[in-house]
C-alpha cells in the first residue's frame, strides 16, 4: 500500500499539467499519482502516458470517456491504493518543502491513521499577480490529533476546500461518496458530505496547495458560473439532501454551525448567479429553490432567511435583485474569489 494517492483529473491540460505533476513527484516512491485523462482532445493523454512510462512505480494513468471533474475524482478513488487520498487539479500545484513535511507527518500515522489532515492553501491570482493565503490557526489546534469537539468557529473566509484536505481513503469509500458526472462544482460535495464521518483530525500550519485562479475558462470565472448555474443548483440540492447538520450531537455544535454556514453559502451562490442571469426563467428557479427550502426544512429555511449570508441573496423585487448584485460585487472585491 502507498502512503498517499494524488488524483489529478485532467481535461485538455497539456499547457500546464507538467508543473503540477513535477511537484507531486517530489513526494517520492511512497506516493501514487493517478492521472485521470477525462476524454481530452489535446496532448494530455500522451503527456500522461509519458509520465507513466518514465515513473512506472509512481504514476498510473486512467483514460476514460469524458465524465467531468467529479468522475475523475471517483475513478481516482476507485483505483487508489494509498492510505490517504488527495485531489490536485491539473492547473494547480503543491509547495515542495511543505509537501516533504506533510509526507513525514503521514508516515507517523501509518499504523494509526487519522481521518483527515488539513493544510493551508494559497490563491495565486493571475490577473494582478497577487496571492492570498487561507489558514485555520484560529480554528484548529496545530500539530496535534484532535476531534470536532476541540475546534473553534470558522470565519466566513475559512471554508474547507478540496485544496485544504487530505482524507483517509477508506473513509471516503465507507461514507459512500460518489460525485455526479458532467457536473462542475462537485468539490463542494467532496468537502461537505464526509465531514460527519471524520472522527480524528490533524492540522499542519503549512501553505501546501497553490490554487491558480483567474484563467478565463475556469469554472469559477463569473461568466462561466452564470452559464453553468444549473450545475451549481444541482450540487446545492445534493448537499441539502445530505443528513441535516441539526442532527449532529450537541458536542459537535461547532461542526454543525460550520456545515450550516456552508449550506447557506451554497444557496447564496446559486441565488446570486441566478439573479445576475436575470432572465425570467432564472428568477423562477431561484424562487423554486427557496420554496423547496421552506417546505423541506423549516429550521434551515429560517436560519438562511434571517441569520446568514444567504438572507441578502433573496431580497424581494427588482430593487432587491439590484442590491443582491451590489453586495456580491463588494464581497468579490474584498475576497477576490473569482
Amino acid at each position: 500500500m502507498k502512503l498517499i494517492t494524488f488524483a489529478v483529473p485532467c481535461y485538455n491540460s497539456a499547457a500546464y499539467m507538467d508543473h503540477c505533476i513535477k511537484t507531486l513527484l517530489e513526494a517520492g516512491d511512497e506516493a501514487e499519482i493517478i492521472l485521470v485523462d477525462d476524454g481530452s482532445t489535446d496532448d494530455t493523454p500522451a503527456i500522461a502516458d509519458r509520465y507513466a512510462e518514465q515513473y512506472p512505480d509512481v504514476v498510473r494513468v486512467i483514460h476514460q470517456p469524458n465524465g467531468g471533474h467529479g468522475e475523475g475524482v471517483n475513478q481516482g478513488l476507485a483505483h487508489a491504493t494509498g492510505l490517504y487520498y488527495k485531489v490536485v487539479d491539473s492547473d494547480d500545484w503543491l509547495d515542495v518543502p511543505s509537501l516533504h513535511k506533510v509526507m513525514a507527518q503521514l508516515r507517523t500515522f501509518a499504523e494509526n491513521p487519522v481521518d483527515m489532515v488539513v493544510c493551508n492553501y494559497v490563491y495565486e491570482h493571475v490577473e494582478d499577480n497577487t496571492t492570498h493565503t487561507v489558514n485555520y490557526r484560529n480554528v484548529f489546534p496545530v500539530d496535534k490529533v484532535f476531534t470536532w469537539e476541540e475546534i473553534h468557529k470558522f470565519l466566513p473566509s475559512q471554508n474547507l476546500l478540496m485544496h485544504s484536505v487530505i482524507y483517509r481513503s477508506q473513509l471516503l469509500r465507507d461514507c459512500g461518496l460518489v460525485l455526479p458526472k458532467h457536473t462542475f462544482y462537485v468539490d463542494n460535495i467532496f468537502v461537505y458530505q464526509p465531514l460527519p464521518s471524520v472522527k480524528t483530525l490533524y492540522y499542519m500550519d503549512l501553505d501546501l496547495y497553490r490554487y491558480f485562479i483567474g484563467r478565463a475558462d475556469q469554472s469559477v470565472n463569473e461568466q462561466v458560473m452564470v452559464r453553468r448555474v444549473d450545475q451549481q443548483l444541482r450540487v446545492t440540492r445534493i448537499m441539502l439532501a445530505c443528513p441535516s447538520p441539526y442532527d449532529l450531537p450537541e458536542r459537535q455544535k461547532n461542526l454543525a454551525s460550520y456545515m450550516l454556514n456552508y449550506l447557506s453559502m451554497m444557496v447564496a451562490i446559486s441565488s446570486v448567479f441566478l439573479t445576475i442571469s436575470g432572465t425570467p426563467e432564472s428568477l423562477e428557479k431561484k424562487a423554486q429553490l427557496w420554496k423547496e427550502l421552506s417546505e423541506g426544512d423549516p429550521r434551515l429555511y429560517r436560519r438562511m432567511k434571517l441569520f446568514s449570508v444567504s438572507a441578502f441573496t433573496n431580497l424581494p423585487g427588482g430593487l432587491g435583485n439590484h442590491l443582491t448584485v451590489l453586495l456580491y460585487r463588494g464581497v468579490q472585491k474584498i475576497y477576490k474569489f473569482n
